[in-house]
């Protein structure tokens, strides 16, 4: 078979999109089993996973804008969302804290443009803006008035609390999304940097108060940070039938295979966050990333993600790219089986 090489995330990788199925681990003697929440849909080539008690239908992989207003400007960030779209993609992940809010512009002025809002489902999040920071309802209420308003729609299909403010009573925030539901300006709503115990305490808030409860969570998770989420949250999770969405999936960069040692971290505006990650154990991922890699002629970025995409309860990464050509590789995971050993020496490498 004839390889065709191109540079992405700073690593060489072939075509690993030849693979139309879905991401799952591969057994041939056993039917993957799929919970309930990230059931596919067949929509073209990748199917679409349903996110946790909601109607919402995503593509695998949230496209992220944390990076909008920062590392890429309006040209890049629409090539980005561009691709994006045209490998299938559909759910587009930002905040009112990112880049002051430009981010949120951002992605409005492209769906104007392209006219294609119907199409997408969009996640924004509120709580840390320097402009509406907390969730007292009248502080939330104000937020996600101004996030409409940045991303020139006239509903959030997904509303994150961005944060876990202790400080407001649960049910004074409920009460306030629920409001914002019932008025049609939030479809659904999800909790973020909220721990197993708080997840419960919100649940039990939203049946005393009669209001509709979190359909999603998203959180840090990946794997190189793996313990956060795989104790009591992923039990939580599991329970309350929630579907998780993996921040900072591919730590940073890490995962991409970019950087092996510190002088790779010189020139970046994450150098900070990933030096972190090269440790012993470190490069133990990367090295059993890379053998994997090789066995499917695809890139470590798509391997790393396809990991996150077999785990209970996981409906989509959220990942960022600062150019369209990095898109290819997140499309790639979503059609990239790993056998049950590639999973398991991952799990056993990363511990």
């Amino acid at each position: 078979m004839t390889r065709l090489e191109k540079k992405q995330f700073g690593v060489r990788k072939s075509d690993a999109a030849r693979n139309g199925a879905h991401a799952g681990v591969l057994d041939k003697t056993a039917p993957t089993t799929i919970p309930a929440m990230t059931a596919p849909i067949t929509i073209g080539p990748t199917r679409l996973r349903v996110v946790g008690n909601s109607d919402l239908r995503v593509y695998p992989i949230a496209i992220s804008g944390n990076v909008f207003g920062w590392t890429a400007d309006d040209d890049a960030a629409h090539r980005i969302l561009d691709s994006y779209v045209a490998h299938g993609g559909n759910f587009i992940d930002t905040a009112d804290s990112y880049a002051a809010g430009r981010s949120e512009t951002m992605i409005g002025n492209w769906m104007k443009s392209r006219r294609n809002r119907s199409n997408l489902v969009v996640a924004t999040k509120v709580g840390k803006s320097a402009e509406n920071p907390g969730l007292r309802a009248r502080v939330l209420t104000r937020a996600v008035n101004a996030s409409l308003d940045r991303l020139g729609v006239q509903h959030i299909d997904l509303l994150y609390l961005h944060i876990d403010d202790t400080e407001v009573d649960f049910e004074e925030t409920l009460l306030a999304v629920d409001e914002l539901i019932r008025a049609g300006k939030v479809r659904f709503f999800g909790g973020s940097d909220h721990t197993g115990n708080r997840l419960i305490e919100a649940r039990i808030a939203s049946a005393m108060v009669g209001v509709a409860p979190m359909v999603a969570l998203q959180n840090h998770y990946n794997l190189m940070h793996r313990r956060e989420y795989e104790g009591d949250l992923a039990h939580v999770a599991a329970q309350q039938r929630l579907g998780v969405m993996p921040r900072f999936a591919l730590a940073s960069g890490f995962l991409t295979g970019k950087y092996r040692q510190k002088s790779d971290l010189a020139d970046s505006p994450r150098g900070e966050e990933v030096a972190k990650y090269l440790t012993r154990r470190g490069l133990r991922v990367l090295s059993t990333l890379d053998s994997i890699a090789q066995e499917h002629d695809s890139s470590v970025a798509s391997v790393a993600l396809a990991w996150l995409l077999v785990k209970p309860n996981v409906v989509a990464p959220v990942v960022s790219a600062s150019h369209a050509e990095q898109v290819d590789d997140l499309a790639a995971a979503t059609r990239l089986q790993l056998t049950r050993h590639q999973v398991s020496e991952l799990d056993r490498v990363s511990r």
